[in-house]
């Protein structure tokens, strides 16, 4: 939501994070991670698993690993505090606002809100304060080259243009804490959901995995190479993305059908409706069907490029797209190596929005080894 030079100093920081070079040397730490979460399934094969709070863990230790150099236990306070913040934001999004709050009166989410805040930015800060203290204390000779690295450089610059604000230093950690688990969570979950339930779907995307990798884990040669994985994970993102709007401000009076929206009007641009157009997808848009994909998303959307914008369009698209799909390509991967998955009898249907798509009452699968030593 940052505007002007601002935006373009953060930006930068990001895509030089999320450049290519720099997602093949995350691999190892997200198979590690899928690793230890598979370990976790031993014994628990032919029984419930819940998997939408499986994937927060897997994510959560994923982001933490990979973007700021610790582990899921350093990072949980902030993941906690982080999901129940979003509830409160979601339950207050069209609450009209009392005058008096913030001076004689404050409703009790908004002093749970502030209380949460206050407790992740403490937690946001010891992290902090650990990476620049190996450095004042010659345990390393650099602050790093993951985010949190490039973050406190940049905080630390002699050149006061480039400097970063504490807070802004601050404000970001809390966002990429949030954005690089809820995003991957949902959409990981909301595959698995499908994969359950098209078992044809999920045997092709099986044959596909052991095709390129066998049974080894993958690589980024081979990523790049899932096709059917991708229209997967394509369809997914249409029918369960995990955001389902994206806030824009107009920039100069424009017409829009019969509409005129002026300058500095604040919009939301609704792509769970354009994900959802029958006249854009057919009249089968509500089914589940992967083969829409298989000629590229270009083909998809009839070379309608505003049609299929699960994590958004234009200069402020998402900068963490590549690496959500490659987090997700590797976990699936890695799980249709080991198991065949079928939806539990117990399962209730019931999608529903807290920031990003979530199953309210979780996702139960039942997994049945491959092999016997999965």
């Amino acid at each position: 939501m940052a505007e002007g030079e601002k935006w373009v100093k953060l930006r930068k920081l990001a895509n030089h994070v999320f450049h290519g070079e720099s997602l093949k040397k995350m691999t190892p730490a997200v198979i590690s991670s899928v690793e230890t979460m598979l370990q976790r399934w031993k014994g628990q094969e032919g029984k419930e698993i819940e998997v939408f709070h499986e994937f927060r863990l897997l994510a959560s230790e994923v982001i933490s690993r990979t973007t700021f150099g610790s582990s899921y236990v350093e990072g949980e306070e902030i993941f906690n505090m982080l999901h129940k913040l979003s509830v409160i934001v979601m339950r207050n999004l069209h609450k009209t606002q009392s005058p008096f709050n913030g001076k004689l009166w404050k409703a009790a989410d908004l002093v749970e809100a502030e209380k949460l805040v206050k407790v992740v930015k403490d937690c946001v800060m010891e992290i902090i304060k650990k990476r620049q203290g190996k450095v004042v204390n010659g345990e390393a000779d650099s602050f790093g080259n993951d985010f949190l690295g490039l973050l406190v450089n940049a905080y630390h610059d002699s050149d006061e243009r480039k400097r970063l604000s504490f807070e802004d230093l601050i404000e970001e950690c809390r966002t990429f804490y949030f954005g690089g688990q809820e995003t991957v969570t949902s959409l990981l979950a909301w595959a698995v959901f499908l994969l359950s339930i098209h078992r044809d779907w999920q045997e092709k995307a099986r044959r596909e995995v052991m095709e390129i990798f066998g049974d080894q884990n993958p690589h980024p040669e081979g990523i790049a190479k899932l096709k059917t994985m991708s229209m997967i994970i394509n369809e997914t993102l249409r029918l369960y993305g995990p955001a389902n709007a994206m806030p824009r401000e107009v920039g100069r009076e424009v017409q829009l059908g019969k509409l005129v929206l002026p300058t500095n009007l604040n919009i939301l641009v609704l792509n769970i409706a354009l994900h959802h157009d029958p006249q854009l997808w057919g009249d089968d848009v509500h089914l589940f069907k992967p083969e829409r994909f298989a000629d590229g998303i270009a083909e998809a959307t009839k070379y309608n490029a505003a049609a299929f914008v699960p994590f958004g369009l234009g200069p402020r698209f998402c900068v963490g797209m590549t690496f959500a799909i490659t987090e997700t390509k590797v976990a699936l991967s890695m799980i249709l190596q080991r198991y065949a998955m079928t939806l539990s009898p117990a399962y209730v249907h019931k999608p529903v929005l807290i920031i990003t798509l979530r199953p309210q009452h979780g996702i139960q699968v039942i997994l049945e080894p491959l092999h016997k030593d999965a």
